[in-house]
């Protein structure tokens, strides 16, 4: 599905029905989550998602500060994603605490504590350059956005195949449903915003060549993030899985053919660490 403007695909958002409503919350068995085994390796993986759901608030507000923010069509947008975003966090702290993991009350506040100084302080300047080009940046702002949600859905479909836990799959299903409309909303934004000049082009493939990496990098340790992406990731399967799923996305975009960097990130991370089979699972 492609779209004339932005105000097309705003209104195509904004017909979708949430998946996670009250009624889908409501007829998840969390009394038989226990009743599946949980590996543990996969724990420390549904710790990272869950932080990085909660901190995309903080990215919200960050971008509320530049052009690409104050777009009335993507602010729109970005306040159901942002509400959407934090439910997904939440319902992955209550799947952990039904698995028998326990998580302080004020998780989310400890999470956004725990953010580096060096990432706060690095973004206001990032924000503060955006800002002097002005809504030309846009268009890099939604390539970001469209990389980040694609992969982070993929994270999503990896999860619920490896961890082979029915009360974790169907959560998962639900997300991974609002992830992929939060998605086709960035890169359908994208397209129409690289469209507009071979130079927003230029510097959208200049800045992601150089300057991506995995969601929640920087806000969250770089241990935290190599581990959930080898844990997801490794073997030449899963990085197939990036390369068609991700990386052959993006590079149908405007002035992105051939670019490789999502691949290349992924399999470097993965090619760096070994993640043993845990002998243990977390059950009755």
């Amino acid at each position: 599905m492609t779209f004339e403007t932005k105000k097309d695909v705003l209104d195509w958002y904004e017909k979708q029905p949430r998946t996670l409503s009250r009624e889908f919350i409501g007829n998840i068995d969390w009394k038989a989550v226990k009743d599946y085994p949980l590996d543990e390796k996969f724990v420390p993986v549904l710790l990272y998602m869950r932080d990085v759901e909660a901190l995309t608030d903080m990215y919200y507000e960050e971008l509320r500060r530049t052009p690409t923010g104050k777009d009335p069509i993507i602010g729109k947008f970005m306040e159901r994603w942002s509400g959407e975003e934090q439910t997904h966090g939440e319902l992955l702290n209550r799947f952990l605490n039904e698995a028998g993991i326990e998580t302080d009350d004020k998780w989310q506040t400890q999470v956004r504590r725990a953010v580096t100084n060096f990432y706060t302080v690095n973004n206001y300047l990032i924000t503060s350059l955006t800002n002097l080009v002005g809504k030309r940046f846009t268009a890099t702002h939604m390539t970001f956005g469209a990389i980040h949600e694609l992969s982070t859905t993929q994270g999503y479909r990896r999860l619920a195949d490896l961890a082979n836990h029915p009360i974790l799959t169907q959560i998962l299903r639900g997300i991974i449903r609002e992830e992929s409309a939060h998605t086709h909303f960035y890169w359908s934004v994208a397209r129409l915003e690289l469209q507009n000049s071979a130079f927003t082009q230029k510097l959208a493939r200049f800045i992601i060549k150089h300057f991506w990496t995995p969601v929640g990098s920087g806000a969250k340790p770089k241990e935290e993030s190599d581990y959930t992406i080898a844990t997801l990731f490794q073997g030449a399967n899963g990085l197939n899985w990036i390369d068609r799923n991700v990386t052959q996305r993006i590079q149908i975009l405007p002035g992105f053919d051939g670019l490789t960097k999502v691949s290349d990130k992924i399999g470097q991370i993965v090619a760096q660490h070994t993640i043993p089979d845990s002998r243990f699972q977390i059950s009755n």
